[in-house]
C-alpha cells in the first residue's frame, strides 16, 4: 500500500491523533459478571468476586451482619497460621476447623486466641464481622467473607486456608454432609459451610475457583441455600476473562486508513 504509506508519513499526527480519539470513545471492557443478582431473595445473601478483574457483585443483603456460623473459622484459621505459635497442634486443629467444621477445635483455638476474628476483621477491613461473646456467637457478611477469600487469593494464594478448603472432607466433624450450596457451582475448587446447631434456621457456604469467590448465607435450610445459590449463579461462566470491546463501526473517511489499517500501522514491529 505505497499510497497509504505516503499519506501517513505526511498526516502522522492527525493520524494519532484519531487513534487516540477513536480508543477513548471504544466503550469500555465488558467486565464478567454473573448478571444482576437483585432477585435473590431476601432469604438468602450473595456476593462474588471475579479475581483478576476485581469485579464484584452483590445481593441487596450482601452486607447485612448475620450469623456468622462456621465461615469465621476462616478468619480463625487465618490468624492462627500466620500469627500463632506455628505449633503441630494449633495447625492441626485449624485444619481440622476448615476440613470437617470441627467446633471443639474452634473452641479450643478461640480460648487461645480470643482476638483472632477482631485482628482478622481489622486488616482486611471486614466492617460487618465482629466476635460475640465466642466464635459460635459471631457476626459477618458475604461482602466481607468475599473481601477475605479475595485477598487471600490475591496476596497469599499458597495459604493454608485455602488448601484446607480445598481438601475439605465430605462429611463434617458431627456428621454433616458437606454438598451443597456454594459447592455446586461450576469451576468452584474448595468450600467451607456453615450452619446452626438445628441445620435448618440459618446456613452458608463460601466457594473458590481458580479466578473467583463466592459466599452465601440463607435464613433456611440448606436446599434453599443452594437453590437461591443456583438461581443467581448457576447459569454464568465465572471464571471468564473480561470480554473484548468491540471495534466502533465507524464511517469511512476516502484517503484516510480504516481503523484496522491504522491499528496495524501503529503496531510494534
Amino acid at each position: 500500500m505505497p499510497a497509504l504509506r505516503r499519506i501517513f508519513t505526511r498526516t502522522a499526527v492527525p493520524i494519532v491523533g484519531i487513534a487516540v480519539a477513536l480508543v477513548c470513545a471504544a466503550p469500555a471492557q465488558a467486565l464478567p459478571t454473573p448478571g444482576d443478582l437483585s432477585d435473590v431473595p431476601a432469604r438468602t445473601s450473595l456476593s462474588y468476586e471475579h479475581i483478576p478483574t476485581g469485579t464484584y457483585v452483590g445481593s441487596a443483603e450482601d452486607n447485612s451482619a448475620r450469623p456468622g456460623l462456621s465461615t469465621v473459622k476462616l478468619y480463625m484459621a487465618d490468624y492462627v497460621v500466620r500469627f500463632g505459635d506455628g505449633s503441630p497442634r494449633d495447625l492441626d486443629l485449624a485444619a481440622r476447623m476448615v476440613q470437617v467444621s470441627d467446633d471443639g477445635a474452634a473452641s479450643t483455638l478461640d480460648n487461645k486466641y480470643p482476638q483472632a476474628i477482631s485482628a482478622t476483621a481489622a486488616e482486611y477491613g471486614l466492617t460487618s464481622t465482629s466476635r460475640g461473646g465466642f466464635w459460635g456467637n459471631s457476626s459477618t457478611s458475604t461482602a466481607d467473607t468475599v473481601r477475605f477469600l479475595a485477598a487471600k487469593k490475591r496476596t497469599d494464594p499458597a495459604s493454608p486456608v485455602l488448601a484446607w478448603m480445598n481438601t475439605a472432607a465430605p462429611v463434617a466433624r458431627d456428621g454433616m454432609v458437606q454438598d451443597w450450596g456454594t459447592k455446586q457451582l461450576s469451576g468452584v475448587t474448595g468450600t467451607k459451610w456453615g450452619w446452626a446447631d438445628d441445620r435448618s434456621s440459618v446456613v452458608a457456604s463460601a466457594s473458590i475457583g481458580d479466578d473467583f469467590v463466592i459466599a452465601s448465607n440463607t435464613y433456611g435450610p440448606t436446599r434453599s441455600n443452594t437453590d437461591d445459590v443456583m438461581a443467581g449463579l448457576g447459569g454464568v461462566e465465572l471464571t471468564a476473562p473480561p470480554a473484548a470491546a468491540p471495534v466502533p463501526n465507524l464511517p469511512v473517511i476516502p484517503g484516510l486508513p480504516s481503523v484496522e489499517e491504522l491499528l496495524q500501522m501503529l503496531a510494534p514491529r
